[in-house]
């Protein structure tokens, strides 16, 4: 009987001061019914009403751990409700752009022929006809998609070696001087440039060579790479710079020289930040709109040669799309072709990102015996 009462006691005495575990779920309920009747009595908003109802959690989590706990533990509970209040903030407009491009793409990404055909014999007869008599809108998006990949694989053969080779200048070879300290002034000064600036230069740059008015899909990559490099030598130089010297040291007792050095132990040890650099490069510009409209130009046909005629791309695919309907009196075809559009522009990205998680993977020094 004495060992129980002590028992108590000291349970007592441990949990004196501090809320019960069900206290945060608690609020966290009273918080969304509350918000749920002030919002129907303005006009019911989701957005208004989780945003509400974050509100009244911290005030209610935060205002009983100080009448109960003490100010150290309410001061602590205000700093982690605004952390994860300012990450779900960021995480909303996310979501909601997901969720958007998800429900309006779904459907005409799941068209019958939306990824096999081109806009090729599509007029606006066509669509008005699809929509008097209820049919699915004809016309896909082949010919971008093959547009954009070749476009940026062609920037991504141009930027990853000299962005590459740039970095590896600038962290093995300059040693601080001051050609490096130009080099990497310009490198900032690349990152920060507009798009379209990107695509007058290239464009500007072939009329000199080939003649006014030149726009095919390399020059396009061309204007797409200005974008690209100084994104590749940015994070390549980082990634250069964590790698231990004590490896080139280990490689240099042994007679090895520089540039296999570099080769077989600098580069293999950075591989994964260098791949997931190249992939947020590539991510920066597979999306770029303005630069492609001045050098790729518009095509409704399939174009497999970068080096001639007009290019299509996915992004001028959906402005197209959007801002010149296929049938202005009807546009629900287009828009419905643009937003599948869009959705296949993000399955690319996300592909892309999990391509250079699996090359980082199989490259990456293995460690272990």
């Amino acid at each position: 009987m004495m060992a129980t009462l002590m028992t108590e006691r000291k349970r007592s005495a441990l949990t004196r001061g501090r809320l019960p575990k069900y206290t945060p779920y608690a609020i966290a309920a009273s918080a969304v019914i509350i918000a749920a009747a002030l919002m129907a009595l303005v006009g019911f908003n989701v957005f208004g009403w989780a945003v509400l109802s974050a509100v009244l959690f911290a005030v209610g989590n935060v205002g009983s751990s100080a009448i109960v706990e003490g100010r150290r533990k309410a001061t602590d509970k205000l700093a982690t409700s605004l952390v994860v209040g300012a990450f779900l903030l960021a995480l909303l407009p996310l979501i909601s752009v997901i969720w958007t491009v998800l429900v309006n793409g779904i459907p005409g990404l799941m068209t019958p022929g939306f990824l096999g055909s081109s806009m090729n014999g599509v007029t606006g007869a066509v669509d008005n006809a699809s929509v008097k008599d209820g049919t699915t809108a004809v016309g896909g998006v082949y010919h971008a998609l093959v547009g954009s990949v070749l476009i940026t694989l062609w920037a991504t053969l141009i930027s990853v070696p000299i962005g590459l080779l740039t970095a590896i200048y600038l962290v093995e070879y300059s040693a601080g001087n001051k050609f490096s300290k130009v080099i990497t002034f310009l490198v900032d000064v690349m990152t920060g440039i507009p798009s379209i600036v990107a695509g007058l230069f290239a464009a500007a740059f072939f009329a000199m060579i080939l003649g006014p008015g030149t726009k095919t899909g390399f020059v396009a990559a061309v204007a797409l790479s200005v974008l690209m490099i100084p994104v590749v030598v940015r994070s390549s130089e980082e990634m250069l710079k964590i790698v231990p010297n004590e490896l080139r040291e280990a490689a240099y007792a042994l007679g090895v020289r520089k540039w296999r050095t570099i080769m077989k132990v600098v580069i293999p040890t950075a591989i994964s930040g260098i791949a997931s650099g190249v992939t947020l490069a590539i991510a920066r510009v597979i999306g770029e709109t303005a630069p492609l409209l001045v050098t790729a130009g518009f095509a409704t046909t399939i174009n497999t040669n970068v080096f001639a005629g007009w290019m299509s791309s996915l992004p001028t695919f959906i402005y197209t799309q959007i801002m010149t309907p296929t049938s202005p009196s009807n546009p629900d075809p287009s828009n419905q072709r643009a937003w599948a559009a869009a959705l296949l522009l993000i399955i690319l990205v996300m592909l892309l990102n999990l391509g250079a998680r699996l090359v980082a993977r199989i490259f990456a020094p293995k460690t272990g015996r």
